[in-house]
């Protein structure tokens, strides 16, 4: 069963898009029927690959945005599931846009996966989680979230953003702040809401006063541009967090 489901992982499959939700102007999340799904873990990610008319092919890696909940038992379960993928839309990309703007509910897509086991979260974990995206970075640390459904584990979810209308999953984080077990705080760096007047990039004192503290052992997941994920891990260690308790997951400037 072990080898069945790692070529299965290893192989591409098509998925059908089952449904397409705007999430702001440059990103929108696509909702996949993928029958022979093997499972997945909070924080993994998949591959989608696209075949052009002449046979040129160019494939991208994305964060799966939604956690895997099972009916049945084990990675055999085979009576099929939707997944979630949330993408933003990079300029001249070869991927991003057409999953963005062209991609419309019924057409198939190449998927392969699920891939990764480091930046991963499951209930079980013992600790207090910090998460802290930039960006669509928070696309993994949605799929934790909802994992986060079925504990009671302290959560806490610093989210940096450019301004309002930038924020991915709006209701979703919404709805989060009422729970007793979740913190969410926004970090504009260029506008701010009305009413919110610090305006600028996580630095040392957003992580002292929002992140859990050292003494906390808190496991923390990071996740966005290369720098982004770069200055936070500097600064949480400045800070006195255990660098092995640190996990980060990081995506490049050029690509899509």
């Amino acid at each position: 069963m072990e080898r069945t489901a790692v070529r299965r992982r290893l192989s591409w499959q098509v998925a059908t898009v089952a449904d397409v939700r705007r999430e702001t102007a440059t990103a929108r999340t696509i909702v996949l029927d993928v029958p022979e799904w093997p499972g997945h873990l909070a924080g993994q990610h998949l591959d989608v690959r696209l075949t052009a008319d002449d046979g040129y092919r160019a494939s991208r890696s994305y964060s799966i945005a939604s956690a895997w909940t099972s009916r049945g038992e084990g990675i055999e379960h085979k009576s099929g599931t939707t997944i979630e993928l949330t993408v933003e839309s990079v300029p001249d990309g070869e991927v991003s846009p057409y999953l963005v703007e062209v991609l419309k509910p019924g057409d198939p897509l190449e998927i392969r996966g699920p891939v990764g086991g480091w930046f991963v979260w499951t209930p079980e974990q013992e600790g207090p989680v910090q998460l802290i995206g930039g960006g669509s970075g928070v696309v993994p640390l949605r799929a934790m979230l909802q994992a986060h459904a079925s504990s009671t584990t302290p959560v806490r979810l610093l989210y940096s953003v450019r301004r309002p209308t930038s924020v991915i999953y709006v209701d979703d984080l919404r709805d989060l702040a009422t729970s007793d077990d979740v913190h969410v705080s926004l970090v504009y760096t260029r506008e701010a809401p009305p009413g919110e007047t610090r305006v600028g990039r996580i630095d040392a004192d957003v992580i002292e006063r929002l992140a859990f503290a050292p003494a906390d052992r808190p496991t923390t997941y990071v996740c966005g541009p290369t720098p982004f994920v770069e200055t936070v891990a500097d600064l949480l260690v400045a800070a006195g967090h255990d660098p092995a308790r640190i996990r980060t997951e990081r995506f490049g400037p050029t690509g899509g």
